[in-house]
């Protein structure tokens, strides 16, 4: 039990550690209008670490399935409303982790099982 509530924190830690440095070193507030190309840089940079913090909760878990994944997702997507309710200015970054970053964790889980359960990932 305690892997599996490490794997969770761990692979949300990734997540929200990456987004932080991210966005303090490039100097851009995450809640204003940017520009198309900081977005895609944004949505890359969160798709490579969602899909991390994903793998790295299933090496940590060591679960047959994806449902830990699916936990991870929810908790990422949950803040992101949270924040979305709560801040103001512009929610480019919210809607990208509920919509973009949150599925993406569920496929880094699935890519660990496939690579070590073959085909019967459930």
């Amino acid at each position: 039990m305690t892997r599996k509530i490490l794997g969770v924190v761990a692979g949300y830690a990734i997540f929200v550690a990456s987004a932080s440095v991210f966005f303090k070193l490039s100097g851009k507030d995450a809640h204003v209008d940017t520009s198309a190309s900081f977005v895609i840089s944004t949505a890359i940079e969160g798709i490579v670490f969602s899909f991390i913090g994903g793998f790295v909760l299933q090496l940590i878990a060591k679960t047959a399935n994806l449902k830990l994944n699916f936990i991870l997702a929810f908790v990422m997507a949950s803040f992101a409303a949270f924040s979305y309710f709560k801040s103001g200015g512009n929610h480019w970054t919210q809607l990208l982790a509920i919509f973009v970053f949150a599925p993406t964790s569920i496929l880094g889980g699935w890519f660990y099982l496939k690579q070590k359960l073959g085909s019967n990932v459930k």
